[in-house]
């Protein structure tokens, strides 16, 4: 034998003596009935939309956020973008290009409609 596989040996044996491991658990059941209340929506837009074509936020205060989608709309935040409402859905031009706040009066906020980088999935705007 030679020393090479005297070593192997020596390192193989012991582990072959061991027990093999448990099988693992199984996976608790389901109880479907928990999920018997949500209904399927849409989480957003597909294909090529979805686009983000502006983001700003007031200076000195990064918990106001404002983001423009490409064709969907105006968004703000008011807690550093964790969550968002909208407040451009009355308007018949959803496609936003860029977004201005006022430094000295953050309340007022300028819109661009239309996109800088159109596709087949943005409109074209219609000004401020």
């Amino acid at each position: 034998m030679t020393s090479r596989s005297w070593f192997t040996a020596v390192l193989t044996l012991p582990l072959l003596a061991q027990e093999p491991p448990p099988p693992p658990a199984a996976a608790p059941a389901i109880d479907l009935s928990l999920l018997a209340g949500l209904k399927f929506g849409s989480i957003g837009p597909a294909v090529c939309s979805g686009r983000i074509g502006t983001v700003v936020s007031v200076p000195g205060d990064p918990t106001i956020v404002w983001v423009g989608g490409a064709s969907g709309g105006v968004w703000k935040s008011t807690d550093g973008g964790v969550t968002f409402a909208p407040v451009f859905d009355d308007q018949d031009c959803t496609s936003i290009g860029a977004i201005a706040i006022d430094p000295r009066t953050p309340d007022v906020v300028w819109v661009g409609t239309g996109e800088g980088n159109p596709r087949n999935s943005a409109s074209v705007g219609r000004g401020l």
